[in-house]
């Protein structure tokens, strides 16, 4: 679910950042799958058109914010527990410390994470993951992949991905109907907070598929080298 997080994130930010580099790009060795690529991402905007978009419409109009709020709060502090996790594992000290207070204060005073005390206090997110772990270990990214329901990946965040998933003590709730309903809640959370970005990107890309490619693959760099990549090498003709 991270990298659905990231996606949504940052894809409206980077839209200046994608037009000065241009948003018309051919194949490369980074997307080597862009015919089935493409056609997931074509199945996946249908079926979000269809029903995901206006599920999440509706869950915004008629849930009041500070219910959405107390949502998105919930989540983001078991994402705080992961990049704690991730802070240890990549040598991060300072970003361990705040990620692991921003746990304790959410979730022993902020009501099992409901109320972000932490951010309030201006306790910084670590946001780290797998993925940028594994790109921090020295572990290629291989190929882009654009998964159907899931987004945008590569096969080292995608192998990050399934880690998280496995991992998340949601998947630890003996009961069925809770379980399922916490992550449908957490997807459709994802996706209300996404509901701002079609706009910017339809109107930013010619083709919007090469740019959330683009958008994705220059933001994971940026992260794994924490806003300060090498100088990307040029592509071979």
């Amino acid at each position: 679910m991270m990298d659905i997080r990231v996606t949504l994130r940052f894809v409206a930010s980077l839209c200046a950042l994608a037009l000065c580099t241009g948003c018309a790009m051919g194949p490369t060795r980074e997307d080597p799958f862009e015919p089935m690529n493409r056609a997931s991402y074509k199945f996946s905007t249908a079926l979000d058109d269809a029903i995901v978009k206006p599920v999440a419409q509706t869950y915004v109009k008629y849930t009041p914010v500070p219910v959405r709020t107390a949502v998105s709060n919930f989540f983001g502090n078991i994402d705080d527990m992961f990049s704690f996790v991730n802070d240890v594992l990549q040598g991060k000290p300072d970003k361990a410390g705040n990620d692991l207070g921003r746990v304790i204060a959410n979730t022993g005073f902020g009501m099992l994470g409901l109320v972000d005390i932490a951010s309030e206090a201006g306790v910084p997110k670590g946001e780290e993951d797998f993925g940028q772990t594994f790109g921090v270990w020295g572990i290629p990214q291989g190929p882009y992949l654009f998964v159907p329901l899931f987004g945008p990946t590569t096969f080292r965040d995608g192998t990050g991905s399934l880690i998280r998933g496995y991992a998340d003590p949601i998947n630890f709730i003996h009961d069925v109907p809770i379980r399922y309903g916490l992550w449908g809640l957490h997807v459709l959370d994802l996706r209300a907070g996404a509901l701002g970005t079609e706009n910017v990107l339809n109107q930013a890309a010619l083709d919007p598929y090469t740019f959330i490619r683009r958008a994705y693959l220059q933001r994971r760099e940026y992260l794994v080298w924490d806003g300060k990549p090498p100088p990307a090498k040029e592509e071979e003709q």
